[in-house]
């Protein structure tokens, strides 16, 4: 019942909040209605992560952000198709990517900040780890990769770009918070970590930089050309490339 109410309020504050509207550019909408999923704090896929090849030894558990932790909440926020329809073509990323993942990216830390609250009122105890101070997050590793923690929840499992495909695609950003009241988990409708990608290799042809091949995508050159688009477009850089006229776009293909 405690979820579904916390559905609702996360419902109604992205439909209403003023964060969700760009003055800017003629009140444009940032995001769609969100995804929800959950994972509980012991799944064994936490310590899974701290495996080289996953995310690295320094990504912390539940339990290690959060002594006593019982779940976690992840969620996925989709890019309206006004700002989906905006990037597809080549080149620069469009105006409204920029905007929608640098201010889009403000209203889901106020999201975040919503959550805490409203488990707190509850009686509970909430964080997220974007949030936190001992987050730490570079090129090659973070401490907390939303993406991963969106797969153990149920929401997804990765494509040749390491986009998280989701039942309403890439197109968009990850969230989640740290709760110690238990919820029942959202159930993984997959086994393996590539499991929705189609292995199209569009996303190879849509990147800027080349970063992704047949292999998969080299995070270093991502970010090096990311720091270029920052340099034209400050304090916004994006890209958004390989999420967008793709077929895992807005969707599971």
């Amino acid at each position: 019942m405690f979820l579904r109410t916390l559905e609702e309020d996360i419902a109604n504050f992205t439909k209403n909040s003023s964060q969700n509207f760009v003055d800017e550019l003629n009140m444009m909408q940032i995001w769609d209605q969100p995804l929800i999923g959950v994972a509980g704090a012991s799944d064994p896929l936490w310590e899974k992560l701290k495996e080289p090849q996953v995310v690295g030894p320094d990504h912390l558990t539940p339990m290690e952000w959060l002594p006593g932790a019982k779940s976690v909440i992840s969620y996925f926020l989709p890019f309206t198709e006004h700002i989906r329809s905006s990037n597809r073509f080549d080149g620069k990323p469009s105006t409204e990517w920029l905007y929608g993942r640098y201010e889009g990216e403000m209203f889901n830390n106020s999201l975040r900040c919503l959550i805490i609250g409203l488990v707190e009122s509850h009686g509970d105890n909430a964080l997220a780890p974007a949030l936190d101070e001992r987050l730490m997050v570079t090129d090659r590793q973070s401490n907390w990769s939303e993406r991963h923690v969106a797969f153990i929840a149920g929401l997804g499992t990765f494509g040749l770009s390491r986009s998280l495909i989701t039942s309403l695609g890439t197109a968009g950003r990850f969230g989640s918070v740290i709760v110690d009241w238990e919820f029942e988990p959202k159930p993984r409708q997959y086994q393996e970590f590539d499991d929705y990608c189609v292995k199209c290799f569009k996303c190879i042809e849509r990147c800027p930089c080349g970063a992704i091949t047949e292999m998969g995508k080299d995070n270093e050159s991502c970010s090096q050309y990311l720091y270029k688009i920052l340099e034209l477009n400050k304090p916004r850089y994006a890209c958004g490339k390989c999420q967008t006229a793709v077929p895992c776009e807005y969707r599971n293909p």
